[in-house]
């Protein structure tokens, strides 16, 4: 299992994408459940897991799940079987999570693989994001000052990469998988 987090805005997302370009590192993602509305275009078992409510409380109540949260309004949580599953097949999981979630997981699963993913710098952190020009500036305040609470948190996780450019991140966290995937083979 290979937990994936960093601040918002950092480029996980980006970063994740390439990854599975590299079949040899036999990546499998997470896929996660929610109780949010389906979007147009998403799939059930590929987007998420789309449940309701009571659902996902029973399932929360059953212990089925690596680690879940609330965030506006909705439930969003790891199902433990489906990751397991993908393990037991020989895959290595891929969760791209918040740093919450990470904490959750990292409790339960001692043995994981953590990559903790940082920008450069705060300034230009706040540079990617003002440059997606996807937030107002009261949000892209909100992920500033999380970013800096996060940040201090990368000393919870195996490796700390900076992400100088998605090509030289790439290449650094190729590079730990690969030498944690002989460790264990």
């Amino acid at each position: 299992m290979i937990i994936f987090s960093g601040p918002s805005g950092v480029g996980k997302g980006t970063i994740c994408q390439e990854l599975f370009k590299y079949k040899e590192l036999n990546l499998a993602y997470s896929v996660s459940m929610t109780t949010r509305e389906k979007r147009q275009g998403e799939v059930n078992g590929v987007n998420y897991f789309f449940v309701d409510l009571p659902t996902f409380e029973a399932v929360i109540k059953n212990d089925e799940l690596l680690e879940y949260a609330d965030f506006v309004g909705n439930y969003y949580g790891t199902p433990k079987s489906y990751c397991f599953d993908k393990i037991n097949v020989g895959k290595n999981v891929l969760l791209e999570i918040e740093v919450q979630g990470a904490t959750q997981v990292l409790e339960k699963i001692t043995d994981a693989v953590s990559i903790f993913l940082i920008p450069p710098s705060l300034e230009e952190l706040e540079n990617r994001i003002r440059g997606r020009k996807s937030e107002s500036e009261e949000i892209l305040q909100e992920r500033l000052e999380k970013a800096a609470d996060e940040l201090p948190l990368q000393n919870n996780y195996n490796y700390v990469v900076v992400n100088n450019t998605v090509e030289q991140a790439v290449t650094e966290i190729k590079a730990i998988l690969r030498q944690e995937i002989a460790k264990r083979s």
